[in-house]
C-alpha cells in the first residue's frame, strides 16, 4: 500500500500537533477565544481528534472521511488562529511605539 507523500505529511502534522495538545496543552491556551467554554477540555478533545484524523488519513478506506473531517477541524480551529494573529499584531504595534 503506497501512501502519497502529501498525505503522509499532513498525517505527520496532525499527529505531532495532536501529541502536543495532549502532552502540553498550555501551548494552546493563549489561542483560545474567550467565548469558547472549557478551554482545557476543548484543547484535549481537538488533540484526540487530530490523532484520530492522522491515523485515518493513512488508510485508503478511511482517507476520504478523514480528509473531509480534517478540513472541518481546520475550519473549527480557525478562530484560534485569528486570535493568535490579532494578539501578535497588537504585540508588534505596542513594541514599535
Amino acid at each position: 500500500m503506497s501512501i502519497p507523500r502529501d498525505v503522509l505529511g499532513l498525517s505527520a502534522l496532525f499527529a505531532a500537533s495532536g501529541a502536543v495538545h495532549l502532552a502540553k496543552p498550555s501551548v494552546y491556551r493563549p489561542l483560545m477565544p474567550a467565548w469558547v467554554p472549557r478551554h482545557d477540555d476543548v484543547i484535549l478533545a481537538s488533540g484526540v481528534a487530530e490523532l484520530v484524523l492522522a491515523a485515518g488519513l493513512l488508510h485508503p478506506r478511511t482517507r476520504p472521511v478523514a480528509g473531509w473531517s480534517s478540513a472541518a477541524l481546520l475550519v473549527a480551529v480557525f478562530p484560534g488562529n485569528v486570535k493568535m494573529a490579532v494578539d501578535a499584531s497588537r504585540t508588534n504595534h505596542t513594541a514599535m511605539k
